[in-house]
């Protein structure tokens, strides 16, 4: 089973690409951030071959999964699992979706940017990383099989920036930032493409701006994380940095894992 994520920054604008690169990598799951759509005017049809899960909302935000595997539970936001009366307002923004697909538990996130270090928007990034460590938790509680794509909006470690130089007071880099990632980590997950990679160098986000694709100066915000249960089912994750390459390209590029699943043995 191939499973991947990628924030293609409005799937209106990206849905040639979308389609184009499913052709080259048929994956099983495809987990999209940044949709910019609402429900209904998700292009189902654009994707025949595969049940088409979204939560989104006008011109911001909005996840979706992709999947040739129907799924057997499909929730939305923090709330199924967490209680309205606790998150409710961090689910007005759709940025969470979660099913489950032969066993696996799948979590597609977008989470918040967070603009500046210190401003509103990034105390609202950290309460919204605190409500999914707890949302993590719950659903660890529950089964032992948890997979979470998606973009992140941090780069956990000085390898995973270009130029890590003076990026403590950078957002996505911040150490409250990295401190609510590794806290996700500690609830026994694994960050798949460091299982297989361990040097610097590897992006999945570059600035519009300055050439920075061309010089190669990136961030790696995008990512896969998996349960212990699940690491001895992975065998390779990947970055693609071909759509970057394309004509109006999004800015983040896909993350692919490649996992032994269902279990033969």
């Amino acid at each position: 089973m191939q499973i991947a994520t990628w924030n293609v920054n409005s799937i209106r604008t990206r849905l040639g690409h979308i389609q184009t690169w499913l052709q080259k990598h048929p994956v099983e799951i495809l987990c999209l951030q940044e949709t910019k759509v609402t429900d209904d005017q998700f292009p189902t049809e654009a994707f025949p071959g595969y049940h088409c899960v979204v939560a989104g909302q006008k011109s911001y935000n909005g996840v979706a999964i992709l999947t040739r595997i129907p799924p057997t539970h499909v929730s939305v936001g923090f709330a199924p699992l967490l209680g309205q009366e606790w998150t409710g307002y961090l689910d007005e923004q759709k940025r969470l979706i979660h099913v489950q697909i032969q066993g696996l538990e799948i979590v597609n996130v977008y989470v918040p940017n967070g603009q500046s270090v210190g401003s509103d928007k990034y105390d609202y990034k950290l309460r919204w990383l605190a409500a999914l460590h707890q949302y993590l938790q719950r659903l660890l509680q529950q089964t032992s099989q948890v997979c979470v794509c998606g973009d992140w909006n941090v780069a956990p470690t000085d390898l995973d920036i270009y130029d890590p130089q003076d990026k403590q007071a950078h957002i996505m880099a911040s150490p409250s930032e990295r401190a609510a990632f590794q806290q996700v980590l500690a609830l026994d997950f694994q960050d798949s493409f460091r299982l297989f990679c361990h040097e610097g160098g590897h992006f999945t986000w570059w600035d519009y701006r300055a050439g920075a694709f061309r010089r190669n100066q990136g961030w790696r915000i995008d990512h896969i994380l998996i349960s212990q249960p699940l690491r001895s089912w992975a065998k390779h994750c990947w970055i693609d940095r071909e759509p970057r390459a394309w004509p109006q390209p999004s800015d983040h590029v896909p993350v692919v894992l490649e996992l032994d699943w269902p279990p033969t043995r």
